[in-house]
């Protein structure tokens, strides 16, 4: 059992993060910490100065979440992965139970549980699922849909499941887990989900995931590249076109917002009108008549509601 805990500008989080690892009621496992570059790298050490028996300490230049795991997955030795971001954490029963579930179902691939929010956001103490549910059995196609949202920190991986699908993609900064867990499917790796709420997800500001309109940019890649793989059914691809639509339609309505925060309604009315051809909300009907009538003064009224607005880490929902 190896966990596989990426570490860039984290230094005030890790020592939590490690000390829930450490509370575990299963002890079989390693800890691989992957130092990717970080800008905190001195005060990093110091933090891991008293766990250093403990872990395995890897260093090296900056190559994002992925290139990092795919770094501490190069020298892990367990039969089972678990991917916990430097600032997350586990309930003491995690790894019992998981590790329980993947040896009592050999035809398990990945198994992920819930999570409870924590940290800077106005969410804290609800969890990842109410936000992202998954519904029914997990397929390639409900992965696409994200009617499954795999939650990273709480998910538990076979290893010849992800050397079968080629690791983390180190081209991607964000999404590699998505992108993961599709070729996982893809290649028939079964995947399965219990609400136990065992892990806990912080929500900060300047995380990866805390940028939504980068997140989708990045997720339209994901889709795009998804695409591309010869062995999909026509249902693959069917479902696979609408959600790239679908996708497109929140990019836009996410720059339209993002115009009007900025104060140029001219380019909140395209990208605003371009959404609501998918979506056909009275909302953005609303506003668009409203940009119509008194631009400036929607702007100026838009702007006073939503101060320093942004989107929040993991909470948001197809």
């Amino acid at each position: 059992m190896s966990v596989i805990v990426p570490a860039y500008g984290v230094a005030p989080y890790i020592a939590g993060t490690l000390d829930s690892v450490f509370a575990q009621t299963f002890t079989d496992y390693e800890v691989i910490v992957v130092n990717d570059g970080s800008s905190d790298s001195e005060g990093l050490e110091q933090v891991l100065a008293p766990y250093r028996e403990r872990i395995r300490y890897l260093a090296q230049e900056n190559r994002g979440l992925a290139g990092a795991r795919n770094t501490g997955i190069g020298v892990a030795r367990g039969r089972f992965f678990a991917f916990l971001d430097a600032d997350d954490q586990w309930e003491p029963e995690y790894l019992t139970f998981q590790v329980a579930t993947m040896q009592a179902d050999p035809t398990l691939d990945v198994h992920y549980t819930d999570a409870v929010i924590f940290g800077s956001s106005a969410y804290t103490g609800r969890s990842v699922m109410e936000f992202n549910p998954s519904h029914r059995e997990v397929t390639f196609q409900r992965l696409i849909t994200r009617e499954c949202v795999v939650v990273v920190c709480a998910a538990l991986v076979r290893r010849e499941a992800v050397f079968g699908a080629g690791l983390f993609d180190p081209s991607l900064r964000r999404c590699e887990d998505v992108d993961l867990w599709l070729r996982i499917a893809q290649r028939g790796g079964r995947v399965a989900w219990k609400p136990r709420r065992l892990a806990r997800y912080r929500v900060r500001g300047d995380s990866l995931s805390a940028d939504a309109l980068r997140m989708v940019e990045t997720y339209l890649q994901v889709l795009a590249k998804t695409k591309r793989i010869a062995a999909l059914t026509p249902s693959d691809h069917e479902v696979l076109d609408r959600q790239i639509t679908f996708e497109h339609a929140t990019l836009d309505l996410l720059k339209g917002k993002e115009a009007l925060l900025t104060g140029e309604a001219p380019k909140a009315m395209r990208y605003l009108q371009r959404a609501n051809t998918r979506f056909h909300r009275l909302r953005i009907t609303l506003t668009l008549l409203l940009l119509r009538l008194a631009p400036r003064l929607f702007v100026n009224l838009y702007r006073r509601w939503q101060p320093g607005s942004s989107a929040k880490k993991g909470t948001s929902a197809n």
